[in-house]
């Protein structure tokens, strides 16, 4: 049952200073490309996964929240509202209809399935109409923060090997940390979402395996104690940082003292916090 990480959005208040410190970072970005419903996005695609910065394009078109329906531009408005951060975590789906499904058999707070459509553009200049079905999931423990699965139509025209070589050597999302009070009361949330069996608590936090990377649920004072700083909010569970492996580290922190960009050697990793969530970069 388990599903992969597909994607991360990463909620940012200017998305030419969040794609320029990307790929600042060593990262390659596809083209902008805007959404009907009023924000825009850059994405950093990796093998199979891709991280998504989102910025809002449009106020105007962003439509509100109705009985049933979430509104993804409404949901990263409200968010950038209070902070910049990792907003929504995607898992990979082959039939998002069948996911809202079983998310809503199982008891969590579902929406009605939403596709859609717009123009992607090519490494070489042209345009394709690539396409999509969500299945949203949301939890009222944690109003700045949801998930949904993503089911692309037109994955040919998506993927692109250009769009997936960077200079830092980045392979893919290996894991995702959200910082909680009381992480064990999230366990029947992520087993619902994730079947139970991948599911463990051990000392106070969460281990959760998927098809691809793994999530960590870490309360505040150990999420400060591996990252050097406390997250963005004690408070509520949110997602606070995320790691990606594939890295040349030495390289990569030879690159961000050379940018002048703040970071923290730790374990075989560099981080860096950015934008409202900590960036690891690793190795392994």
């Amino acid at each position: 049952m388990t599903r992969g990480i597909d994607h991360l959005v990463l909620a940012v208040r200017d998305l030419d200073k969040a794609r320029a410190f990307y790929e600042a970072l060593g990262f390659t970005l596809t083209p902008r490309a805007f959404h009907p419903w009023g924000t825009a996005n850059h994405l950093v695609q990796l093998n199979g996964c891709f991280l998504e910065l989102l910025g809002i394009a449009d106020p105007a078109k962003i439509p509100p929240h109705a009985p049933g329906q979430f509104s993804f531009g409404a949901h990263n408005r409200d968010v950038l509202a209070k902070r910049e951060g990792m907003s929504m975590l995607v898992f990979q789906s082959h039939d998002a209809r069948r996911d809202q499904a079983e998310f809503a058999a199982a008891g969590l707070a579902t929406y009605a399935p939403f596709d859609f459509g717009r123009e992607a553009k090519l490494p070489d200049g042209g345009t394709a109409r690539v396409a999509f079905s969500l299945a949203y999931v949301t939890d009222p423990r944690m109003p700045d923060s949801a998930f949904f699965t993503c089911q692309q139509h037109a994955p040919k025209y998506f993927w692109k090997r250009e769009y997936q070589v960077h200079a830092n050597g980045a392979r893919t999302i290996a894991e995702v940390v959200m910082a909680a009070p009381d992480p064990p009361a999230l366990a029947g949330l992520f087993a619902k979402l994730q079947g139970a069996e991948s599911v463990r608590a051990a000392d106070g936090a969460l281990a959760v395996a998927t098809a691809r990377g793994r999530i960590a649920v870490l309360t505040p004072r150990a999420f400060e104690a591996r990252f050097g700083a406390p997250p963005p909010d004690p408070a509520a569970p949110h997602f606070a940082a995320f790691r990606i492996a594939g890295v040349g580290v030495q390289d990569a922190a030879a690159r961000l003292a050379a940018a002048g960009i703040a970071h923290r050697n730790a374990a075989g990793a560099v981080q860096v916090p950015a934008f409202g969530t900590v960036i690891e970069l690793s190795a392994a």
